[in-house]
């Protein structure tokens, strides 16, 4: 056996070896960097919003524009519908991963809030008959208050047939006859035309205080059909106990005119709140990712689109309809897991799952290191197949180019050691032949330098010769 087969042999495979497991440390490392860029981009969440051009689809672009500028854990992909009725359609088809609408569509069973919007206010006037003056008294066919809308027509701006519900609703809780009520429905564009329809005896919009369409109404009415007469919701605290989705409220004064006052003082009313939804299933991290997100930047919103100061977290004190979606109330109510608390279960997994691999790893390193067992067998044997030559050594020749073998074998062993291929055990038995083969060079070149051979023995061929 050639010293120099077995130790060019062990450097190859030690060669393919290395560069098998560069190559699976390339894939591993590659596969990480791809699963940390993956878990470091944004998610993005389709938001329904319609109709395009509206004050709702202004803020929802505004707060789709500061959140990709923020570089934050949420982007927005705004879908322009046609109006709240077919977002929250597509929320509910899952198509939309967030839409927005009022509190009180019918919407999916599912359907959670994330945020506020805005509230929507119910105003209802009624025209003094005389232009520029407020009617403080009421008169024999004029109305007063809700009660007196019994067989006379209220004209509703906006043709969502929520304002109809709507009013339907105070009506009944008001003690009226919704029947004994005509109602005609008038298009947020057509303020002019509901201004000079005679046949409409009172008005109903549903909108912000600030809203420009109910001011602008308010002032067209008055200018056609007399100074607007606010009537109040007196029943607004009952009608909100039966119905959720609805709030009592008061109207400020002045709100709508500082001169003359419109009102002349604060008026009781309902509301309803325009709502951010989404859908149960919606991760609690992605929805407190949201909310946080919205309110960080929501003052980059208002710099833009004056709507957005209406935007404010929604109530989770008390019963609501739709429910505050968990993530958002967890971050309202300081109720959010903290990092060790959600992912735990995931950090006992990884240990569990790092256990494994480490004996896949040692299984793996034990396979790949096979061929280097073997080899350290084959050496201990050479080893052993020496000592019985060197027995027979007849010059300290012989000898010397034994131990050279030997020394070869030993460099390639601690090779293979260092580098894991062999275990502690492996050099423990490679210790007793390396003493025994060396007992036996020792003793042999004692022989030889005492000259006390056999003589009567011929001389036969030498160590180096028989091989």
């Amino acid at each position: 056996m050639s010293p120099s087969d077995p130790v060019n042999s062990a450097h190859d495979r030690r060669q393919r070896r290395l560069l098998f497991v560069l190559a699976l440390g390339f894939v591993v490392f590659g596969a990480a960097a791809a699963a940390l860029f993956y878990a470091l981009q944004p998610e993005t969440l389709r938001i329904a919003v319609g109709p395009a051009g509206s004050d709702d689809q202004q803020v929802i672009e505004a707060m789709a524009e500061a959140f990709g500028e923020e570089s934050r854990s949420i982007k927005l992909s705004p879908i322009t519908t046609e109006g709240a009725a077919e977002s929250l359609a597509l929320l509910g088809a899952g198509k939309a991963d967030l839409a927005v609408g009022r509190g009180d569509l019918g919407m999916p069973t599912d359907v959670q809030t994330l945020a506020v919007l805005r509230k929507n206010y119910v105003v209802l006037w009624a025209p003094s008959g005389r232009p520029g003056k407020v009617s403080r008294k009421k008169t024999t066919g004029k109305i007063g208050e809700i009660a007196d809308l019994a067989g006379h027509k209220v004209g509703i701006i906006g043709r969502t047939g929520a304002n109809v519900a709507l009013l339907r609703a105070i009506l009944v809780g008001s003690g009226v006859e919704p029947d004994k009520v005509a109602t005609v429905q008038f298009g947020t564009d057509e303020i002019e035309k509901l201004a000079q329809d005679t046949t409409v005896d009172a008005y109903l919009a549903v909108g912000p205080l600030d809203s420009k369409i109910t001011a602008d109404a308010i002032a067209a009415t008055s200018r056609s059909r007399g100074a607007p007469k606010f009537l109040p919701v007196d029943a607004s605290e009952a009608i909100a106990l039966k119905h959720p989705r609805y709030e009592a409220e008061e109207i400020p004064g002045s709100v709508f005119c500082a001169n003359p006052a419109w009102p002349d003082d604060k008026v009781d009313t309902i509301s309803v709140n325009h709502l951010i939804l989404t859908r149960k299933e919606l991760s609690e991290a992605k929805a407190a990712a949201f909310y946080r997100q919205l309110f960080a930047v929501r003052d980059t919103i208002m710099q833009r689109v004056a709507g957005a100061a209406h935007i404010s977290k929604p109530e989770t004190e008390k019963e609501a309809e739709p429910s505050v979606h968990r993530g958002a109330a967890a971050v309202i109510n300081g109720t959010e897991r903290t990092f060790l608390d959600k992912y735990s279960d995931y950090f006992w997994f990884a240990l569990l799952l790092l256990s494994g691999i480490g004996s896949a790893a040692a299984w793996l390193r034990r396979y790949l290191n096979r061929d280097e067992r073997d080899d350290n067998t084959g050496y201990r044997n050479r080893i052993l197949a020496l000592v019985s030559e060197i027995r027979d050594a007849g010059s300290e020749q012989d000898l010397l180019e034994s131990q050279r073998e030997v020394d070869s074998i030993i460099g390639e062993t601690l090779k293979c050691y260092d580098e894991g291929a062999i275990e502690q055990e492996d050099m423990a038995a490679f210790g007793l032949v390396l003493e025994l083969f060396d007992h036996a060079v020792a003793e042999r070149r004692a022989v030889l330098q005492n000259g006390s051979a056999d003589p009567a023995r011929s001389p036969g061929p030498t160590l180096a010769s028989r091989r």
